[in-house]
């Protein structure tokens, strides 16, 4: 898969393709179904998939405190994309600029002239340009004029309602992991590198492997039995906590801290993926550290039980 990061680099062989447009957080089942019919639709063309993306993602740029959290950073929205077989990713920055461009200037300069689309797949309740003024009828009539094709992309329910990014939310919330499955199409998972840490959880037994995540805000937050996949041909189980650590120094920005059971070697630098098998309970501050270091004990009790480890 080809990535162009920029209007800037688009190139004269970047023109003829077929498009969508969106932040695609998580890339779902729903998300997957446009993908395959865009990739129906390039191979009728003879042309290109193409994946129009914003970075950040809008609603990050305009309510920065209030954006909701991030299923997927850019690496790993990129990876499923991949896997989804799409040709091409355009990763616009979304900066001051873009977000004062009007509509109808964003579907001559990016659209046509700068991908040449002969088809568009969006959203029927898509917004774009400057306040939020272009919209799918827009680019009906756009595309009536200027010679490329729109249609709206269709809904994919599971049990009655509609795949969305934000059921998805609700559900690691709440530690529904089947529902967040069943709508992914896969388990639940964060990536990252491991980086070195203050070590605090060595001095009492349990050394973690401390992975920054890379967002804002995070979908979960709490204590979680794990499997780590990237570190040997076997996924290795655990106990995860995601959180602020509130007992030990309160950091800010949320850390994924995972204590791998039966493991003891430096792998720091690896890149490896975090899948959340259950959630055991939600992060809390304790009176003292040794009743932290109980709790955690419990913790990872209940992770083997969880993970049928003896």
């Amino acid at each position: 898969m080809q990535l162009v990061r920029g209007q800037h680099n688009l190139r004269p062989s970047h023109r003829g393709c077929v498009a969508t447009i969106g932040n695609f957080d998580g890339v779902h089942l729903g998300h997957q179904a446009v993908f395959r019919a865009l990739r129906e639709k390039a191979r009728q063309y003879g042309v290109p998939s193409t994946v129009i993306l914003f970075e950040p993602q809008p609603m990050e740029f305009f309510r920065p405190g209030q954006a909701p959290s991030r299923l997927t950073r850019l690496r790993e929205k990129l990876i499923h994309i991949q896997a989804s077989g799409i040709d091409r990713v355009l990763l616009l920055e979304f900066n001051r600029r873009l977000a004062g461009q009007d509509a109808g200037s964003f579907i001559e300069e990016v659209l046509v002239d700068g991908l040449g689309i002969h088809f568009l797949y969006v959203g029927d309740d898509f917004r774009f340009g400057r306040e939020r003024q272009g919209d799918f009828l827009l680019l009906q009539d756009k595309g009536r004029e200027l010679g490329f094709e729109v249609a709206s992309m269709d809904t994919v329910c599971h049990a009655d309602c509609r795949i969305s990014s934000t059921r998805i939310r609700t559900a690691l919330a709440t530690g529904d992991f089947a529902t967040a499955r069943a709508c992914l199409g896969r388990p639940y998972q964060i990536c990252g590198r491991v980086a070195h840490g203050h070590q605090r959880g060595r001095t009492i037994g349990f050394p973690t492997l401390n992975i920054s995540l890379h967002r804002r805000v995070s979908p979960l937050t709490g204590v979680f039995a794990v499997q780590v996949q990237g570190l040997g041909e076997q996924d290795l189980p655990g106990v995860a906590n995601i959180g602020t650590r509130p007992t030990v120094d309160g950091e800010g920005r949320p850390l994924l801290e995972v204590h791998l059971f039966d493991f003891d070697q430096q792998v720091y630098g690896h890149q490896v993926g975090v899948t959340f098998i259950s959630r055991i309970r939600e992060e809390r501050k304790f009176p003292s550290f040794d009743d932290l270091k109980q709790q955690i004990l419990e913790d990872a009790a209940d992770a083997r039980r969880i993970l049928g480890i003896a």
